[in-house]
């Protein structure tokens, strides 16, 4: 008896076909082009206000605060959207949540170091 016939007889369904079924699954979630093509689109606003924050004149601080915050916005929905976290489970985006506070605090204790002022 081979291993086919053992699992047809046990009524055992083929790696492949439960691989498939995991995978219709999991691609039901996932947007279509439209929602990028939006996602893109919101992206592109995005850096255009952040480019005319920079030609408005704000202060030094208004100026860093805005960037950054706009900044970690875009960053949020690239890691949620293009990279699948929004339909992953929750530990993936938490794991890049920490990455992205830790990453700030890195960048505020190194520019204290150096004398630098983030705000």
């Amino acid at each position: 008896m081979t291993l086919a016939e053992y699992r047809k007889q046990k009524g055992i369904e083929p790696a492949e076909a439960a691989g498939h079924a995991a995978d219709d699954a999991h691609a039901e979630k996932h947007p279509g082009a439209l929602e990028y093509v939006k996602i893109g689109s919101i992206l592109t606003i995005v850096t255009a206000i952040e480019v005319a924050i920079y030609y408005v004149g704000l202060s030094h601080t208004g100026l860093v605060l805005s960037l950054i915050v706009l900044s970690a916005f875009k960053f949020s929905l690239v890691v949620l959207w293009f990279m699948h976290l929004k339909f992953d489970d929750r530990l993936f985006s938490s794991m890049f949540l920490i990455g992205l506070l830790l990453a700030v605090a890195i960048f505020t204790v190194a520019t204290s170091t150096i004398g630098g002022k983030l705000v």
